[in-house]
């Protein structure tokens, strides 16, 4: 038994198999590059395998909606050359075999989930902080959708009182979680990229304040039993501890566990694999979908 996993990203795709067990037999990275161009390089790689299933976690936005004409297409994305294309339809028909997709960041959470930080958990959530801002939530043993899947990295936040760039990069909404903390907002607002602030530098109490708001509302809406950062940005370690104390001091007592947050805000355990462990457990839920 051979499952494909295809993690979909703007900048690069990255392509496993795996057998029953989940053990990556064979993978490989190609940079993004035309949808002709790169879905030919990824048929090609799976079609050098007896698949039967594949799984996809790709950057977005998705259609999910199994009932819509455009299902399985990525839609309006800021990466112009993707918008509308069907990434879904295109590798089904190309391998024949059953497929599933989902959002990268769900793929993510998936895997975390079943494998990773929050495994034997019912709920948790998996955020990504890097270029962009996204997040996944795992329930109950299923990804959530709704009218499409959620968007965490456009929450509205409130500005840090000193911060010198309060509406952010977003050129969508002033003042959103991805426009305030993502990586690019971050060299924009100081300059420099992330990684060369000083530990000290006002920069990551900032930064931390705006990841604790996401804590936050995630604790009073999807009261997850995990809150999984990862991404490029979370690889500095000080930003726990201060995301940590930021929450607590933001929840002010109304929760019973606010002064407890070590062993629920964590790092992913399967990083920088979580997103393509999780298309190939998409791929293994395809396959008994099917």
């Amino acid at each position: 038994m051979l499952f494909g996993g295809l993690e979909a990203g703007g900048t690069k795709m990255v392509m496993a198999v795996a057998d029953g067990d989940m053990r990556i037999l064979e993978r490989k990275t190609i940079p993004t590059a035309s949808p002709k161009e790169t879905a030919g390089e990824i048929i090609a790689f799976f079609r050098g395998f007896p698949l039967d299933a594949l799984g996809i976690g790709s950057f977005g936005p998705l259609d999910l909606n199994a009932a819509s004409p455009t299902y399985g297409q990525i839609t309006q994305t800021p990466k112009l050359a993707w918008r509308n294309y069907p990434l879904l339809p295109e590798l089904r028909d190309a391998l024949g075999v059953p497929c599933a997709l989902d959002t990268d960041v769900n793929a993510a959470a998936l895997c975390e989930a079943e494998a990773g930080a929050a495994k034997g958990l019912n709920c948790c959530v998996y955020v990504t902080v890097g270029t962009g801002i996204g997040a996944g939530v795992y329930c109950e043993g299923k990804l959530v959708h709704g009218l499409m899947h959620p968007e965490w990295g456009h929450l509205i936040l409130r500005p840090h009182e000193e911060d010198p760039m309060p509406r952010g990069v977003c050129p969508y909404h002033p003042g959103c979680l991805e426009g305030l903390a993502s990586g690019p907002s971050m060299e924009k607002r100081w300059d420099v990229p992330a990684r060369e602030l000083p530990e000290e530098h006002i920069g990551w109490r900032i930064e931390a304040h705006y990841l604790a708001q996401l804590c936050v509302t995630a604790l009073m809406t999807v009261s997850p039993q995990k809150i999984i950062l990862g991404g490029g940005v979370m690889h500095q370690e000080k930003l726990f501890p201060l995301i940590r104390e930021e929450t607590a001091r933001l929840i002010n007592g109304y929760l019973p566990f606010a002064e407890k947050l070590d062993d629920l805000i964590v790092p992913p355990l399967c990083y920088p694999d979580s997103g393509l462990i999780g298309a190939l457990l998409l791929a293994k839920r395809a396959m008994k979908k099917a």
